[in-house]
């Protein structure tokens, strides 16, 4: 049996799936920062690396023009491997 759509991942990092990204458009989301504000797609772990394209995609199919200057990707400051993650100690410091 075909899974539905709207429970399809969209965001696999916060959970997000098709149906909250249409129930966000139909709300009034008319842009990738609405959409983050409403449902935290793009916020996770890969920072929208693996859903930002399929949320543009799904703005475009409902005739929302993604502006530009407004799609840019803001990336880590600095990457962690886990073993440098894990000797952080509960007051920050290494």
């Amino acid at each position: 049996m075909a899974p539905n759509e709207d429970e399809i991942y969209v965001c696999r990092c916060e959970e997000v799936t098709v149906g909250d990204i249409k129930r966000a458009i139909k709300a009034g989301a008319h842009s990738i920062r609405d959409i983050k504000v409403r449902t935290n797609a793009g916020m996770g772990v890969c920072q929208g690396m693996t859903c930002r394209k399929n949320i543009e995609r799904m703005l475009r199919e409902a005739k929302i023009d993604v502006d530009p200057c407004c799609t840019h990707q803001r990336f880590p400051v600095r990457l962690l491997n886990v073993g440098e993650l894990t000797a952080i100690t509960e007051d920050g410091e290494a």
